[in-house]
Order: C-alpha cells, then sequence, then structure tokens
C-alpha cells in the first residue's frame, strides 16, 4: 500500500507543480512593488472634451481616459493626431458610461461600465448619452492625445 501512496504523492506534486503560474511577460517580471494612483498621475493630458491621466507602473504606461457628452474622436483628438482614423489599438476597462465604436470596416460596437474591450488600430468612437465615459486603457494612451508634428 505504501508504493501506491507514495506514487500518488508523486504525481500530485508534479501536477500541481506543472500548472504554476509562469511569468509570461518579463516586462511584469518586477524587483519592488509599486503603487501609483490616478490621484497623482505622472502626466495629464487635455483635450476637446475630454482628459487623459497618465501613469506608469512596472515600466508600464496605464490611461485614464474621462470623456464627455458630446466627444467624438474624430471631432476632438483626430485634430491632434492628423490620421484619418485612430490609429491606437486598445485594450480597456470601462467603468462609467456608454462608448460607441465604429471601426474603419464598418463594424459597431457599443461598450458599457463593466466591460471589456479589445479595439485593434483603425477606429472611430464617440460617448452615447449625457453620462461621461470613463476608460481604464492598459495599452494604447502612450501617445493618444499628443500633438503630431508635421
Amino acid at each position: 500500500m505504501k508504493p501506491i501512496f507514495t506514487l500518488a504523492i508523486i504525481i500530485a506534486s508534479t501536477l500541481l507543480l506543472s500548472h504554476r503560474p509562469q511569468v509570461v511577460n518579463r516586462a511584469f517580471a518586477m524587483e519592488k512593488a509599486e503603487v501609483k494612483s490616478f490621484g497623482m498621475p505622472d502626466e495629464v493630458r487635455d483635450f476637446p472634451k475630454g482628459k487623459l491621466e497618465l501613469i506608469k507602473v512596472g515600466g508600464v504606461s496605464i490611461g485614464k481616459a474621462t470623456l464627455q457628452p458630446g466627444w467624438k474622436w474624430s471631432e476632438s483628438v483626430q485634430p491632434l493626431a492628423k490620421t484619418k482614423s485612430c490609429e491606437a489599438a486598445h485594450f480597456q476597462y470601462h467603468l462609467s458610461g456608454v462608448l460607441m465604436v465604429k471601426m474603419d470596416d464598418g463594424t459597431e460596437l457599443q461598450c458599457k461600465a463593466g466591460d471589456v474591450s479589445l479595439l485593434p488600430m483603425g477606429h472611430d468612437a464617440w460617448v452615447v448619452g449625457t453620462e461621461p465615459v470613463v476608460v481604464i486603457d492598459f495599452q494604447g494612451m502612450t501617445d493618444y492625445a499628443k500633438m503630431k508634428k508635421n
């Protein structure tokens, strides 16, 4: 009976160890703990009917965008970006409001509080209704709403 028990422990240990979380991206293999707050952002960018607050944590920029009713990318940010459509890819968590997104291929998505959206480059977006849209963006805000040089 003892060899079967020993074998069971070896198999269980092997299975548990083989399912340990692995560091997938070395950029997130940190040396120290860090806490940042959007209450004290590293950078703030204002643009018509919107604001972007940026913090840098673990070498990664994370943005909090607040977009007021009436905000539309093609009216508020396109004059700064000087591109046909938004060229930033976004990976966002939506905290409040309703954001309508129209991809360059015509696909339309409605994003609301509690949603997570993955938006490739090539889109327009606008606030729907009277509630401000607030999103946390984990990917596409490093160069967002920066004045593009000619």
